[in-house]
């Protein structure tokens, strides 16, 4: 499998069933994946702040770094490129406590509450999550098979297993 990196304040999007998505170091970030499972395609977006309000210039120069810009915009792509928003299978991973042991800016549960904010504003809902707690998380997308899943510490955690195709079988999951 081809593993495309999806950085900090980044997003990919992939119809290539060869493919997996994957983002690295979710702390107080959320990684937000979206899954279209009759168009086989998928995308996968590192966010790291909740609202673009507090720098502007900032949010035009690097959306992806925020929920409010970064959510619509990998929506639209996937909409762009054919996937239909009443199959979107979402799930989102990170929103952590990291730096922050007093809960002073609470910054993973800000991202979370937005993440829920604007999905439900724009239609979608999520169907899993892995969020919270004080460890940092790998975030994976299969795209041939819709497979999410994620590391924690020394676990692999599935948040979603492969979509079955039509005919109750699923797509063989690879490795």
């Amino acid at each position: 499998m081809e593993q495309i990196v999806v950085k900090m304040a980044d997003c990919a999007i992939s119809d290539a069933p060869g493919q997996v998505l994957v983002t690295f170091a979710l702390g107080s970030c959320i990684g937000l994946s979206a899954y279209d499972p009759e168009a086989q395609l998928g995308g996968l977006l590192h966010f790291m702040l909740p609202e673009s309000a507090i720098d502007r210039d900032r949010a035009r120069a690097s959306p992806f770094m925020f929920a409010d810009t970064g959510i619509p915009m990998l929506l639209d792509r996937l909409y762009a490129r054919g996937a239909v928003k009443r199959r979107l299978l979402l799930h989102a991973a990170g929103a952590a406590r990291m730096c922050d042991p007093n809960g002073v800016f609470e910054i993973g549960k800000r991202n979370h509450l937005a993440v829920r904010r604007i999905l439900w504003k724009a239609g979608v809902l999520l169907h899993g999550e892995a969020v919270g707690g004080a460890e940092s998380r790998t975030m994976r997308l299969e795209i041939g098979t819709g497979r999410v899943w994620f590391h924690q510490g020394g676990s692999v955690c599935e948040l979603a297993p492969p979509v079955a195709r039509k005919g109750g079988s699923s797509w063989p999951t690879g490795s």
